[in-house]
């Protein structure tokens, strides 16, 4: 039986595939010059994009952990040199050229760099003129920050030995050119600011092509120049050449020379300006001991001074005037204080508690007398009502009426009192009461009216 064929499935396939070109040394490492075109940043930070020439093209990802690094902003139709590797997209069967670095081709495309990292950090505010800090006018010490082998620190040196020839000067030798010049930029300001022994900073180097001083240009630099706490002058290239260090610094000069000019004073020009303010001094004090010789001059020509008994004696008169014065107001005001004593001393009185004592006692006196009075005429008024009320009682007492012949008769127990012969019937027990005593009855008959 003849071999049967292996079948692939699709995914099979492409995954062969992708092995075969991941295993590949040059596609597992290629550089790609081309342009930008479809570009899309995605909002999970990936870019999407196609890199073409005048001939073909090839689609092409930069996922976000690579190009959060880039020094510029791909737009489309910028021209780049792209690096990376050659891959499958397996679901799709695509080969695409996965970036993990890539920079701006050529002068223009650097040029676009430069202007976008601007706008970016001007917008931040990080070249406003507020957050830059004053250059000393007489420092320390100066730092230096530029290449040791250089055009630009011999003159440097030069200039600072010529303008102040004893002022110090520390040198952190730096790379300005090339993959690794800004981390060394970076490192050096950061260093010199721990070190903590200069009053300014020179960064910078000689003239060059855009390419050559472009680590002055790179976005960490120009962080760490405005993170500084040590004023920094920018000295880079000549007078034409502007980097994005020259905006974040707090002063740009020309040249390397000029830094250094602006830097320290010139020792000749302290030294006049010194003679200048003590010429100022010797003649402002010459014009003042002058003035003063004069007002001296003057007091001694004064009648105080001329005449001093004439005036001691007006203000011995002024004085014997002022004394009078006092005294006439201390009398015032003691008599015053008298007046006013008195009258508190009566009004005191009026309160003090003896006499509101006596006057209470006093007071309780004539109310005790007014309510006895007011008693003894009550007690007369209510006995004259009780005799009456007597004498009207007696004249309507039944005892009174029963002298007369009247008499009470009760039932045999003497609790009822009979009104009407329909209280009894023949034969009944009643008793009779009189004004003098009480008879015992039997009802023999009972008749009506």
């Amino acid at each position: 039986m003849a071999n049967q064929p292996r079948i692939f499935s699709i995914k099979e396939l492409n995954r062969y595939i992708r092995m075969k070109l991941e295993s590949d040394s040059l596609l597992g490492d290629i550089w790609l010059r081309g342009e930008i075109s479809n570009f899309t940043h995605h909002s999970s930070g990936h870019m999407y994009f196609t890199l073409k020439d005048k001939d073909s093209r090839v689609k092409s990802i930069m996922f976000a952990s690579h190009n959060q690094r880039l020094p510029f902003i791909p737009k489309e139709g910028t021209k780049v040199l792209a690096r990376g590797n050659v891959s499958v997209y397996e679901r799709d069967g695509n080969y695409q050229f996965y970036v993990t670095a890539m920079q701006p081709d050529g002068i223009g495309s650097l040029y676009l760099a430069f202007e976008q990292l601007k706008s970016k950090l001007d917008a931040e505010g990080l070249f406003d003129a507020a957050r830059k800090r004053p250059i000393p006018a007489h420092p320390r010490a100066v730092g230096v920050i530029t290449s040791p082998t250089g055009a630009a620190v011999r003159d440097i040196l030069i200039t600072l030995q010529r303008r102040f020839p004893s002022i110090p000067v520390y040198i952190y030798p730096v790379l300005v050119q090339g993959t690794q010049a800004a981390p060394s930029i970076v490192k050096a300001i950061e260093a010199m600011n721990r070190f903590g022994e200069t009053d300014v900073l020179i960064v910078g180097r000689g003239g060059g092509s855009l390419e050559e001083l472009w680590a002055f240009n790179e976005e960490a630099v120009a962080r760490s120049i405005a993170a500084s706490v040590i004023p920094i002058i920018s000295a880079v290239g000549h007078e034409t050449d502007f980097t994005i260090a020259d905006f974040a610094a707090d002063l740009r000069a020309a040249t390397p020379t000029a830094a250094a000019e602006l830097a320290v004073p010139h020792l000749s020009e302290l030294r006049s300006r010194l003679e200048r303010q003590l010429q100022r001094l010797h003649q402002g004090m010459r014009y003042k001991l002058q003035e003063d010789r004069e007002k001296l001059q003057r007091l001694q020509r004064s009648p105080f001074f001329l005449y001093p008994r004439k005036y001691l004696l007006e203000q011995a008169e002024r004085l014997d005037r002022l004394t009078d014065k006092l005294e006439q107001r201390t009398r015032l005001t003691a008599e015053r204080g008298h007046t006013r004593l008195a009258r508190l001393r009566t009004a005191l009185a009026s309160h003090h508690p003896g006499e509101r004592a006596a006057y209470a006692a006093k007071r309780r006196e004539g109310l005790s007398k007014q309510l006895e009075h007011a008693m003894a005429s009550l007690l007369k008024e209510r006995k004259l009502a009780l005799h009456g009320t007597i004498r009207q009682l007696d004249a309507l007492s039944p005892l009174k009426v029963m002298s007369r012949g009247y008499g009470l008769v009760y039932d045999e127990n003497e609790d009822r009192l009979i009104k009407s012969v329909a209280g009894v019937e023949p034969g009944n027990i009643v008793k009779v009461k009189v004004a003098d005593g009480r008879l015992d009855c039997r009802v023999l008959d009972v008749k009506g009216d």
